[in-house]
């Protein structure tokens, strides 16, 4: 294509305000997510390598990187979009980045900003400089000096876009070693940061110098999911589906094990057996570093997507030491630990709540509970007529659990009318809700679950039991116990041990305290449970800060993420959701939730639900 064909190219597609990604001559490219004011350049220096710098422009939503050093096409590519985006928005804004040849002496994140020395845009540059001067690399603060000229450019190449306004970024190249190698940790950590200060650069510049007002400076990040990432998170979900780590860890043989530990008079240590793995762990991990995650583009995504390949890898590495010393360190290095803090709250549950609150009154067989089921389901149809989710009553299922969607009743489950409506919220109005909005965003990993999802998950789950007034003290005592089985085995505590601590301690019945120790001591030890009440917690906490409740339905994501997902839909990334727990409209249900704003503790889930 000529230079005549490509400049004709973007004029159509800025003028229509279309989205483009467009290769150029020499590994170049002009991404341009929509019609917008500003654009951020990086050009390939002359006669010296710089890898790592042009990663520092990419992921912005207008970007322009040119290698082949044509100054002719750069600036005729430049000042095409300064002429017709300016006129669309009454003014244009090219910044360009650029490395110096060598890093600081002292590793310090350092920035020279050049601005031009007449009609210069002082109170834009105030902006960039303290954003800049608020990146951390490695705990070290950054420093920022200022240089005026109206002619400048980077080293050995000409001044181009004339016609607008204009701000350079010179960055010291922290992100390579003395003898030119890439640091890529450095590299990931600057790039996040950056990209945030110029989102909120170009948010500042708009609101000055354009008639755009948008709300808030994500809105001016990219909203394209291109096809790579569209791919990677398509394999990473396929990837996540291919093997199921809780059956993998799971004994086959609880109900003879309970039996042959009852003969024993609760002496001896059960034996559990396991199913056969499905995976061989090697392979899919073969499988899961073969994505190429570092070619992504977007510092979020590529954030979100390297901790669900870090977690996924955790699981694998569990599923291959099932049953062996290692087992239990992975576990803990999976799911967490316990810290005082959370222990000290558990105690503190245990000790305070009466134990002499057994459920009395009518009780829902598994056919009752089923219909129940789908009759709350119904309701969300409304929401959604499209809703795929069943109830399925099941043999080989205790309890209730949603599985791909659907809610499973296993045939033996009893529950007592008055926690009903809990579980219900529980697993309908949590987990069924957050699998399908989930399901309908672009980013599918937000359905199968962005890394460390789980203790938001249930601590959601849990939280709407309250709201509907069904989270009981036994229920809270249980969540308790879970914490306190935990620290005794990761404080090497043996089965026998968790179970007597639990049973005479603590006053559970046997099967009950049975069922949390081999919970906790299959595979070699798995702390999985322990998260319920610190995603309790950790949520309290979000609430009493004032946080978005609603947001938190989206998908399956860990509250660490929140900012992200938050980010992604400013940006529009994310569609709005198509479900909402329903409960949430009942006045009641609001007077609880606002009794937790006001005192988020934990204690505060046992008082009246009221």
């Amino acid at each position: 294509m000529s230079h005549d064909q490509l400049i004709e190219q973007v004029r159509r597609a800025a003028c229509n305000g279309e989205h483009l990604r467009l290769n150029l001559p020499g590994g170049g490219r002009l991404h341009l997510d929509r019609a917008l004011p500003f654009l951020t350049l990086y050009r390939q220096p002359p006669h010296r390598n710089d890898p790592g710098t042009e990663r520092l422009v990419l992921g912005e939503a207008a970007y322009l990187v040119t290698r082949d050093h044509d100054p002719a096409l750069t600036t005729a590519l430049s000042d095409t979009l300064a002429k017709i985006q300016g006129e669309r928005f009454g003014a244009f804004l090219l910044l360009e980045v650029w490395a110096t040849a060598e890093p600081a002496a002292d590793g310090q994140p350092a920035f020279r900003l050049l601005a031009p020395d007449s009609d210069c845009p002082v109170q834009l540059l105030e902006i960039l400089e303290s954003g800049l001067l608020d990146i951390r690399v490695e705990a070290c603060e950054a420093r920022v000096q200022r240089h005026y000229d109206d002619h400048w450019a980077p080293p050995g190449l000409p001044v181009v876009g004339e016609h607008c306004i204009r701000l350079g970024l010179e960055v010291s190249p922290l992100y390579r070693d003395a003898g030119g190698n890439l640091l890529p940790f450095e590299l990931k950590t600057l790039h996040r940061q950056l990209a945030r200060v110029l989102r909120r650069t170009f948010h500042d510049f708009t609101h000055r110098y354009t008639h755009q007002r948008p709300a808030h400076y994500h809105q001016l990040g990219g909203r394209w999911l291109d096809s790579l990432a569209t791919e990677l998170d398509r394999k990473l979900v396929a990837l996540d589906a291919s093997f199921d780590l809780l059956l993998a860890v799971t004994p086959v043989n609880t109900d003879a094990a309970w039996a042959a530990f009852q003969d024993s008079e609760y002496r001896t240590i059960p034996q559990f057996h396991y199913r056969a793995r499905t995976v061989d762990p090697a392979l899919v991990k073969r499988a899961l570093y073969a994505l190429p995650l570092e070619a992504l583009d977007d510092p979020t995504l590529v954030q979100l997507f390297a901790a669900k390949q870090e977690e996924l890898d955790r699981q694998l590495t569990l599923i291959a030491d099932r049953a062996t010393p290692r087992f239990l360190a992975d576990s803990i290095g999976l799911n967490g630990g316990v810290d005082d803090t959370l222990l000290a709250k558990a105690r503190e549950l245990l000790a305070r709540l009466p134990t002499d609150t057994d459920a009395t009154g009518e009780v829902l067989d598994a056919d009752a509970f089923a219909a129940a089921t789908g009759t709350e389901l119904a309701h969300y149809r409304e929401q959604l007529p499209g809703l795929e989710a069943r109830v399925e009553l099941r043999d080989d299922v205790p309890g209730v659990m949603v599985s791909r969607g659907h809610v499973l009743v296993g045939r033996d489950l009893t529950v007592a009318a008055e926690r009903a409506d809990a579980l219900l919220a529980h697993e309908v109005g949590t987990h069924i809700v957050t699998h399908y909005n989930g399901g309908a965003q672009p980013l599918k990993l937000l359905q199968a679950g962005l890394a460390d999802y789980e203790p938001l998950q249930e601590g959601l789950a849990v939280l709407q039991e309250y709201l509907v007034g069904q989270l009981t003290v036994p229920r809270l005592r249980l969540l308790a116990a879970r914490v306190v089985a935990a620290h005794g085995l990761i404080h090497g505590a043996d089965f026998l041990e968790t179970f007597h601590e639990l049973h005479r301690e603590l006053g559970f019945a046997p099967r009950a305290v049975f069922d949390i120790a081999m919970r906790f001591h299959r595979g070699g030890g798995y702390v999985k449970d322990a998260v319920y009440l610190r995603g309790l917690d950790a949520l309290l906490g979000y609430l009493g800060a004032g946080g978005d409740l609603e947001v938190l339905f989206t998908g399956k994501f860990s509250l660490e993420q929140v900012p992200l997902i938050q980010e992604l839909r400013w940006r529009g990334m994310l569609r709005d959701n198509p479900l909402r727990p329903r409960h949430l409209d009942d006045p009641a249900a609001r007077q609880r939730l606002q009794r937790l704003r006001d005192r988020p503790v934990l204690l505060t889930l046992a008082e009246s639900g009221s």
